[in-house]
Parts: structure tokens; C-alpha cells; sequence
């Protein structure tokens, strides 16, 4: 009887560290967000920068610029070359690869209001892939 009863112990005394390996881990203490975001607050993602854009339209603002462009062959790029210096709009090459795909044309500031959602719509209808874009002019990270 008495080894019986030890060996009920022993039993016992094995299931229950057995089964405290199996318990689940306490919830670790997480630092609050809010901590960390001293001098990282103004990153933000491609998509929410050209979001926040978006949402703006209608009005412009001074970081606001205007892209024209996504046309890839060199005699479509000539052809709108060409249609926006008659039309009296300053422009310039852009070197962005967020863009996208093909050739794009930066509209300086002064220029945008010469380039309508009408003259933009005529301008799509002339070249098939043309396509309009307004992002940020600084970029996504900022000048050091």
C-alpha cells in the first residue's frame, strides 16, 4: 500500500510540472506606440503621400506638382513635347521611378493652371496612353 501511494506521488508530481511546461505564456508588457514616434512622425508610405494628395483635390497647394506623361515611344514623347511648348507650358524631365512606367513630364507650378482638367482630357484623347499624376514635389524623403 505504501508503494502504491508513492507511486501515486511521483505520478502526480510528474503531471503537474508536465503540465506547467504547457501553460500558456503571461502577456508581455508592450510599450506604448506613442514612445517611439519622437522623431519618426512625418514618414509616410508612397501610397498614403499619394493618397492624402488625392483627397485634395480641387485645392492646390504649394508641395502639390503636376505630372504628365507614361507615353513610351520617342516620337509620342516629341509630340507632347512639342503640343505643351505651343500650348506655353514650362516643364521639365522627371527623373521620379515612383511614377511608373514610360516617359513623364514635370509641370512647374506656374504652369499647372494652363494645363485644365479640359486641356488634360483633350491631351489623353491625342495620346492614347497618357496619364496625369499629382504627387508631392519634395519627394518621399526629405532633403538633408
Amino acid at each position: 500500500m505504501r508503494w502504491l501511494f508513492l507511486l501515486l506521488l511521483v505520478l502526480n508530481v510528474f503531471y503537474y510540472v508536465w503540465h506547467q511546461q504547457e501553460a500558456p505564456l503571461r502577456a508581455k508588457d508592450v510599450t506604448p506606440l506613442n514612445l517611439y514616434r519622437g522623431s519618426q512622425q512625418d514618414i509616410r508610405l508612397l501610397s498614403e503621400a499619394s493618397d492624402g494628395v488625392r483627397s485634395r483635390a480641387g485645392k492646390s497647394s504649394d508641395e502639390d506638382c503636376l505630372y504628365v506623361g507614361g507615353v513610351v515611344g520617342q516620337e509620342s514623347v516629341q509630340a507632347l513635347t512639342r503640343r505643351l511648348v505651343e500650348s506655353g507650358v514650362k516643364f521639365q524631365p522627371s527623373q521620379d521611378g515612383a511614377l511608373g512606367a514610360g516617359y513623364w513630364l514635370r509641370i512647374a507650378p506656374e504652369s499647372q493652371r494652363l494645363l485644365g482638367d479640359t486641356q488634360l482630357q483633350n491631351l489623353s484623347k491625342e495620346f492614347n496612353e497618357l496619364k496625369h499624376k499629382i504627387m508631392l514635389c519634395e519627394g518621399v524623403a526629405p532633403a538633408e
